[in-house]
């Protein structure tokens, strides 16, 4: 394994630094989050592998019906989708277009960068925003799955509303790295 795909897996080195004095303790404090979550998210996605491979050998060697185990891969799927987004956010991992970005003059690419990320913090901020109030919901009502195992929903929820909440204070850092003045446009 090369020292790139290395960094890249254990979340070193890859984040591009910002240029704004004044949000650099405010990024290294997302960089440190970051890699701790996405961690977890790592162990979460070996957790829905291996309980799903449970459920497969129990339903058909042992002839045992499977009724928990769809949902709680559901559950550390969607969870460390969510978790996961502002740690590849941070590394601008998220699907670009690149051949728009390569027949655009540099001034027009640099604008359309900031509208970009722009427009996908509102759009986060509000899903994040949504997230919360689904949460609060479920938490308040006690909603639980429709399944035999009935979980309850207030826990995708949080993982979605916390996901999207750093994925969201991400693309602000991003954003307010391009517009202060110590930041410069890229």
């Amino acid at each position: 394994m090369s020292t790139a795909e290395r960094n890249l897996i254990l979340g070193t080195g890859a984040e591009p630094a910002l240029h704004s004095p004044a949000l650099r303790a405010v990024g290294r404090l997302m960089t440190l989050i970051n890699r701790l979550v996405v961690i977890v998210c790592a162990v979460a996605v070996v957790a829905a592998g291996l309980v799903l491979t449970h459920e497969a050998v129990v339903r058909y060697a042992f002839h045992h019906p499977a009724d928990w185990q769809d949902e709680m891969a559901v559950f550390l799927l969607v969870g460390a989708t969510f978790m996961s987004a502002a740690w590849v956010q941070a590394r601008r991992g998220h699907v670009a277009i690149d051949a728009i970005a390569e027949l655009l003059p540099p001034a027009v690419e640099k604008v359309r960068r900031l509208v970009a990320d722009i427009a996908s913090f509102g759009f986060c901020a509000f899903f994040s925003w949504k997230s919360w109030t689904l949460f609060h919901e479920a938490w308040e009502d006690g909603m639980v799955t429709h399944s035999a195992w009935a979980p309850p929903l207030w826990i995708p929820y949080s993982l979605m509303a916390v996901g999207m909440s750093l994925l969201a204070v991400q693309l602000l850092l991003q954003v307010l790295d391009r517009l202060l003045p110590d930041g410069e446009a890229r």
